[in-house]
């Protein structure tokens, strides 16, 4: 076994008064890590990508809603009732499309239905419900790579979208975690990384955790994603999501529906890794996804230099809908799942609210493919 060094992307500060998250909008240029205090602190950070990924996301709103109580535990119990709620609403409208984040958000709020409980020790259940939170994300991910490992092989070479590694969760990724559990065995295992425009998530954040992990990885323009399967250097793909809907319809970074068309072309294996809790069976389908629009500098002067002429306008959505028929396999901590998807008739522990039972049998997945 070999020793991979994986880097904490959301944390507690020591004290435990503050998220301490690495800012993410600065690497791979200069590493600096960020104190979350205010609720202030929190929206920004989350709506300007300090801190990103869908897992990451809803971690940091959960324990983020934690901190930004602590300065007002003198309140009346009804002022601190009524801010905690307000709060939660505020940090739950900061990224619409990822499931993540309210479903983090209700299951804080579900801590806090009686009225005889005082504000601190309302606060201290919210601070342990927002730690428990943090540490399964950390065990769905190790879940998500142990289960994902069977899809790699020693030698593979595998493509991937964005960021669904260290950074975008509190563990070691969701479609980077059988790459880094591949590697702790001592597999041979290369990452071909989209730069993922426009605001290069790829070339910025996957290149830069890998290498840093010690594991290969080449950067290729989004462009270039087609030509490479072409050319044989593509062995699969793996990519992370923001939500998934019933019928395995998926939400993920803008560009992830083109790999998959050219992966079903060329005879690859396109495979999403999430969460059980990305599953949103609330939706039927992707067409029920709200995608998010990013604003316009974010396409016409990306990291401060202008590349569109001012006036014309610009589209920038931030995710785009892969349909399930494009979707080879669904890794998730409870299981790879396949085609057809029909998570709305199963048994899987997804919620809102309330505990996962990660220990339900879930007919339909299975701990690998066959």
């Amino acid at each position: 076994m070999r020793n991979v060094t994986v880097i904490e992307a959301v944390r507690w500060t020591p004290d435990r008064s503050a998220v301490r998250i690495i800012d993410q909008r600065l690497l791979p240029e200069r590493y600096e890590e960020r104190d979350l205090r205010s609720l202030d602190d929190v929206c920004d950070a989350i709506t300007t990508l300090a801190v990103r990924g869908a897992p990451a996301i809803g971690v940091a709103g959960a324990m983020g809603l934690a901190a930004s109580l602590l300065a007002h535990v003198r309140d009346t119990n009804a002022e601190f009732r009524a801010r905690l709620a307000a709060n939660a609403e505020r940090i739950r409208a900061t990224r619409p499309t990822a499931v993540n984040l309210p479903w983090t958000l209700d299951r804080m709020l579900v801590r806090a239905p009686s009225s005889q409980l005082g504000n601190q020790r309302l606060l201290e259940l919210l601070f342990d419900e927002a730690t428990a939170i943090l540490d399964e994300d950390r065990a769905m991910c190790r879940r998500i790579g142990e289960h994902g490992l069977a899809l790699l092989h020693d030698g593979a070479r595998v493509l991937t979208h964005c960021n669904a590694g260290a950074l975008a969760t509190a563990g070691i990724g969701t479609a980077m975690a059988p790459v880094y559990l591949a590697a702790e065995r001592g597999w041979s295992i290369e990452v071909l990384a989209d730069e993922t425009r426009p605001l290069l998530q790829g070339s910025r954040l996957t290149a830069w955790e890998l290498s840093r992990a010690g594991i290969p990885v080449r950067v290729i323009a989004d462009g270039a994603a087609a030509s490479m399967m072409a050319r044989g250097l593509v062995d699969m793909v793996i990519v992370g999501a923001d939500r998934i809907a019933a019928n395995g319809d998926v939400a993920n970074k803008i560009g992830s529906y083109g790999l998959a068309i050219a992966a079903r072309h060329h005879g690859i294996p396109f495979y999403v890794a999430a969460p059980s809790s990305t599953l949103d069976r609330t939706l039927p389908n992707g067409g029920a996804i709200h995608v998010e629009q990013r604003h316009r500098d974010e396409l016409a002067r990306s990291f401060g230099t202008l590349t569109i002429p001012d006036g014309v306008p610009v589209e920038n959505p931030a995710f785009d809908i892969t349909p399930a028929e494009l979707v080879t396999s669904i890794v998730t901590d409870q299981g790879v799942w396949r085609p057809p998807f029909n998570f709305m008739d199963s048994t899987l522990g997804i919620r809102y609210s309330g505990v996962v039972s990660a220990e339900r049998q879930v007919p339909g997945a299975e701990s690998r493919l066959v």
